[in-house]
């Protein structure tokens, strides 16, 4: 058996399976043959085309508005639009105890089935591994989707009520924000 290397020329129809036995009528070596274009690595696709490994499995979505989606990616175009199955919204709301150093809050899904997802609303996309996929988020208690909303809206609110008195410290001291204009001094 010849020892042959990914780099051996293959055997030419017709003539001897021996590499260095293919000769032409005038005893001349055959023309070399085109070299193969070789595969880029999945490293180098800086487009949607790096979704192609994750076509098929379980992925997490934060989306720019906050939300966070579950579910699996079926189909991605040019744009990185997404469709995903099974997608589940999940919600999270976090109770903050200063004395308690270890996150704790409530957490619920709500199924969605399909949805469509535009490209440009991604913040951040990644795999979920399916041995951990059945436990609950660290510190998080399953919760009623309806409490766990409620929840999460007076979070929201409080937060946003934070932001704005900072905002507003800072505009007598001369800083603008690039929101600045939302609010009303």
């Amino acid at each position: 058996m010849d020892h042959l290397s990914i780099h051996d020329m293959p055997p030419q129809p017709g003539g001897s399976a021996h590499p260095g036995a293919a000769m032409n009528a005038q005893n001349q070596p055959p023309p070399p043959m085109p070299p193969q274009a070789q595969q880029l690595p999945p490293q180098m696709f800086t487009t949607a085309a790096q979704l192609l490994d994750l076509t098929d499995k379980k992925l997490l979505l934060v989306l720019r508005d906050g939300r966070k989606l579950i579910g699996i990616l079926r189909s991605w175009d040019q744009f990185a639009n997404l469709v995903l199955q099974s997608t589940v919204e999940r919600v999270y709301a976090a109770i903050f105890d200063p004395a308690d150093p270890h996150r704790r809050g409530f957490y619920a899904d709500k199924a969605h089935g399909i949805f469509l997802v535009r490209g440009e609303n991604v913040l951040l996309l990644g795999e979920i591994d399916l041995d951990k996929d059945d436990d609950p988020p660290l510190g998080y208690e399953k919760a009623d989707y309806a409490l766990v909303e409620r929840l999460a809206a007076q979070l929201k609110a409080a937060d946003k009520t934070k932001e704005t008195k900072r905002l507003k410290q800072l505009a007598t001291l001369g800083f603008e924000g690039e929101n600045m204009g939302e609010i009303l001094l």
